[in-house]
């Protein structure tokens, strides 16, 4: 993978971190994007970079936002030359019945779970079908398969 940029979207923790440090690991460029404290994040960003010696940048990008996707996908290929992988990981949860689950819950869990993936792979695929390389990886929970109770969006 050296020389070969991972973008790993909801990589700031949990399965996503374990990505891109898989991509790490064989030697990727990588750019990690999620929330979280923002001193915990340098202080992971910092060890992938140590650990397996490859460049490893932060974009704060808020994956309901189109915008802010299309410039973390315009800055990993500035800093890199291109976005070879983008993993769609970034996802929230929240549980409700239908007739109680709040309208803005339900916008921004189609926001991030859904949207954010289209809006990635729209921002990737020009330079990976120029390049005529390129991979994506959508992730998604078992709700992307079966019904859940409280689990409408």
């Amino acid at each position: 993978m050296k020389g070969k940029t991972a973008v790993v979207t909801g990589s700031t923790s949990g399965i996503g971190a374990a990505m891109a440090a898989a991509f790490a690991a064989e030697g990727a460029n990588i750019v990690i994007n999620g929330l979280g404290d923002i001193a915990d994040i340098e202080k992971g960003r910092a060890y992938l970079e140590v650990e397996y010696s490859v460049p490893v940048i932060y974009h704060g990008a808020d994956m309901t936002k189109p915008d802010e996707i299309q410039d973390l996908i315009r800055t990993a290929a500035g800093q890199f030359g291109s976005v070879d992988i983008l993993v769609n990981n970034a996802g929230i949860q929240h549980t409700a019945p239908i007739e109680e689950f709040p309208v803005d819950k339900w916008n921004a869990v189609i926001a991030i779970n859904l949207s954010a993936a289209f809006h990635g792979m729209r921002a990737v695929l020009p330079g990976m079908q120029k390049r005529g390389w390129g991979r994506i990886i959508n992730v998604a929970s078992a709700h992307g398969l079966v019904a859940s109770v409280n689990k409408s969006a």
